[in-house]
Order: structure tokens, then C-alpha cells, then sequence
């Protein structure tokens, strides 16, 4: 079922340091510790962050359950046997074997390599909507979160402040565009801490809090599942969220937001989360992409018609042979996460001349957290909802979140949500750490 490799390759380098890249690096740190302490091997990770975001744990940070710092793991720390060079690959010479790096505005560097593995996985996919890019916010980082999470509280205190109903209107309807799993575990979430804080703002009530689901399928949460999502739809709609299906976002121009239901409001927030898209620095390579960008790789997760470059995760077409020919592996954690498992041991098989083994994984269901104690899940045919499915969702994702030390810190921040209710502080300040100085030196914003 493999095909046998031989390579004397000396340099491996991973560009991306998501699922894919951690996870790989950490596999080969430890199969090939021999190796890189006899200097035979050298692995060097390339990423823009000093970190990996956990990002399944975005919505119980963005919503004060988990500290922020505990949803990301340090690159350097935990991956001590390799190199980590913090810059942004711009282009990939496979032909070369070289990766150029920026690293600064002024600064960037040839890095040449003998094995690559590409991860750099996705983006946001957006679409040329008026007012999205200026009004718009993500959910695919930390910083995005807590941004988030610091903006809902704002929106808050400014319309328990204001005496202009308009104002507060506008401040306290909040718009999410995507009914995957970002979107709606974002929503509900945020919608759960908003709840619970507003006994801290007398003069709301959660009448006042408009929450909109905009969604441009008849459905949610495919992933759970036709019942489940139907499900999750009324139990949506019974805390008072409204979800529209079949609909889509036309406008968003100066805070007004126009649905193509015909509906238009005014929203100071707009949540987009509709879908991801393969990395455009996959366009700046001499490496064979689909037509729809990603990586053409290989059932043992090579890229077609190369024996030195791996790749796998969202910016990869991967094939599932668990389905029929012509299907591919979905873009999730689940599968991002095995196949790094896999394609580490094809990267130790390539170096070592054995025989590479291809990724199989049949696709055992999913977990979404609806807020606090609330959830819905479809696990191997099993169907789950309400605490259940919210405690089998924290259970999966805890084992997953990777090293012992992340492992402790988030059990840590549940159990004291046990005992103490959670913050509800926004340092929205956070984002303009100059203002303070800037008004004490009269200095003018540039």
C-alpha cells in the first residue's frame, strides 16, 4: 500500500506552525531525537506567530471560560529540538529547494531546504460585499476573539451610558454571518456571557440584546447532522436568537446592514464566518494547486509528483479513502490533526528509506458547544444534545488540545468557573495603548 523512498536529506523545514505544523514537528522531535542530537538532522518551523492557536477553545475564550493565554501553545517552549523562525514565507522555490521569508518590513531572507512540508492552511474567504471589509470582524484568532469578546462588553457599557435610543439600538444588535461551526459556537457563546453580564447593567434587559444568525444555506451546523442542526436551530430561536436561513449579506455600509430577504438595520457588529480559503501565498509557488487553490497531495500526504514535499490540513486536497474516488478530506481539526500524525511518520519513513503508509481516517462525527452547559453532537451515529453533548465537547477537545501543560491550565480555568462566575471586564483600551500618552503629550494620532 506504500511506495518506498530514499532520501539523505539533512534540512526538513515546515512552513506553518497550525495543526499541522505543531503537530508534525512535535512527532518528528521525538522520533528523530537521535538524529537532530548527532546534528544529522536539523528541523526548522517558519511562522509568523511564536504560537499555535487552539482554535475549537476561540469561543469559550472569546466568552471568558478559558483564559486566552491557555488556548495557545508556545512554539519555542514546546518545541525545543527545533528552530523556530518567526517571519511570513512569501514565495516557495521548489525548484530551488529555497523558501524566501519576510521577517520585517525591511528584512527578508532565502531559506533553503532539502524536505518540505507545507501547512500553512487557511484564511478567511470573503466575499465583495460593500462595508464588509471595514465593518467586518473575523473569528479565526485569539487576537480576533478577545478583540470580540472586549467589543460585545463595549457595545454594553455604551448603551447602558447613551440617552439616544437609536445609539443603543445600534449598539446592541449584533450580526454573525456563518452557520458553521466559528459562527454559531461564537454566537452562542457570546450570547451566553452577554446574558450574564447584563445583571451588572440595570438599565437592560436581554429584550434589549438583538442577536441575528445569517446563514446562506437552508442549514446549519451540517456537520452534526440534518437532525441535530434542525435542533440546534430551535434551541437557538427559544434564547431568542434570530436565524435566517436561505439569506445572504448585501450590504454593510456605515453600520447598515442589508439582508437579501429585504430586511436592512443598523448593527455596530458584524461577525463574518463564512468558510475559510487555502493561503494565498499557495498562488506564489511552483508546487501544483486545484481549482480551488489547495495543494494536489497524495493519499501518503506528498504533493503530486514529489518525492520531498509533504503537505496536509486546509491548504491540502487530500484524498479520503473512505469515500468514493474523486472525494476529499474535509477541512477540520479532526482530520488536520491525523494527518499530521501520519504525514510525521512519512517524513521519518522518507529519511530513513522505508515505505510510506497512506492517510486513512473515516470520519467519526462532531461536537459543538451552544454556551454554557449547552451543546449538540452526532458521534458515531449517537446522537447528543444539552449537557451531554456539551460535556463530550469540552471531553474531546481537552484531550486534544496539545502538551500536558495546556492540558492543566484550561482544566484549571474550568474548574474555578466551578466555584467563582466569570469576568466580565472589557479592556477594549487594549487596542489604542497610546491614547492615555497621546493625550498627556498632546500628540496627534496618525
Amino acid at each position: 500500500m506504500g511506495h518506498r523512498r530514499c532520501m539523505t536529506s539533512q534540512r526538513v523545514l515546515i512552513v506553518g506552525g497550525g495543526y499541522v505544523g505543531l503537530y508534525t514537528a512535535l512527532r518528528l522531535q521525538r522520533k528523530l531525537r537521535r538524529e537532530i542530537k548527532r546534528g544529522e538532522i536539523e528541523i526548522t518551523l517558519v511562522t509568523p506567530d511564536s504560537y499555535m492557536t487552539y482554535q475549537p477553545f476561540l469561543p469559550e475564550a472569546a466568552a471568558g471560560n478559558v483564559e486566552p493565554r491557555h488556548v495557545v501553545v508556545p512554539l519555542r517552549r514546546v518545541l525545543k529540538r527545533c528552530k523556530i523562525l518567526n517571519g511570513r514565507v512569501v514565495k516557495v522555490e521548489h525548484s530551488q529547494h529555497r523558501v524566501e521569508v519576510q521577517v520585517s518590513n525591511d528584512e527578508s531572507w532565502t531559506v533553503p531546504y532539502d524536505l518540505l512540508v507545507v501547512a500553512v492552511g487557511s484564511i478567511s474567504r470573503t466575499l465583495p460585499i460593500p462595508g464588509l471589509a471595514e465593518n467586518g470582524i473575523g473569528f479565526k484568532t485569539v487576537e480576533e476573539a478577545i478583540h470580540l469578546r472586549n467589543h460585545v462588553l463595549g457595545k454594553l457599557d455604551l448603551a447602558a451610558s447613551t440617552q439616544d435610543p437609536e445609539q443603543r439600538r445600534r449598539a446592541l444588535t449584533f450580526v454573525f454571518v456563518g452557520g458553521g461551526y466559528a459562527g454559531v459556537e461564537a454566537l452562542a457563546e457570546l450570547e451566553d456571557m452577554a446574558h450574564d453580564a447584563l445583571r451588572f447593567y440595570p438599565p437592560l434587559t436581554p429584550a434589549d440584546l438583538r442577536w441575528i444568525l445569517v446563514e446562506a444555506s437552508d442549514k446549519i451546523l451540517p456537520e452534526v447532522g440534518p437532525d441535530m442542526g434542525a435542533w440546534t436551530v430551535e434551541a437557538l430561536r427559544k434564547r431568542g436568537i434570530e436565524i435566517r436561513l436561505s439569506t445572504r449579506l448585501d450590504s454593510a455600509e456605515k453600520c447598515r446592514i442589508v439582508l437579501s430577504d429585504g430586511d436592512s438595520f443598523d448593527a455596530e457588529t458584524l461577525v463574518w464566518t463564512a468558510g475559510v480559503k487555502p493561503h494565498p501565498v499557495l498562488q506564489n509557488t511552483d508546487l501544483p494547486v486545484d481549482d480551488k487553490g489547495r495543494i494536489k497531495a497524495t493519499a501518503e500526504l506528498t504533493v503530486e509528483g514529489l518525492a520531498d514535499v509533504f503537505t496536509a490540513g486546509d491548504n491540502a486536497a487530500v484524498p479520503d479513502l473512505t469515500k468514493a474516488p474523486g472525494e476529499f478530506c474535509a477541512p477540520n481539526a479532526q482530520h488536520a490533526v491525523r494527518q499530521a500524525a501520519q504525514l510525521g511518520d512519512n517524513v521519518v519513513a522518507t529519511l530513513r528509506g522505508k515505505l510510506l503508509k497512506p492517510y486513512k481516517h473515516a470520519y467519526v462525527g462532531s461536537v459543538a458547544s451552544l454556551g454554557l452547559h449547552k451543546g449538540v453532537a452526532q458521534v458515531y451515529g449517537v446522537k447528543l444534545r444539552g449537557f451531554p453533548a456539551w460535556f463530550m465537547h469540552r471531553t474531546y477537545h481537552l484531550s486534544r488540545v496539545p502538551t500536558v501543560n495546556r492540558k492543566a491550565r484550561v482544566t484549571a480555568d474550568w474548574t474555578l468557573a466551578l466555584f467563582f462566575r466569570r469576568e466580565l471586564v472589557s479592556l477594549g483600551a487594549l487596542q489604542h495603548p497610546y491614547e492615555e500618552f497621546d493625550l498627556a503629550t498632546g500628540r496627534k494620532k496618525e
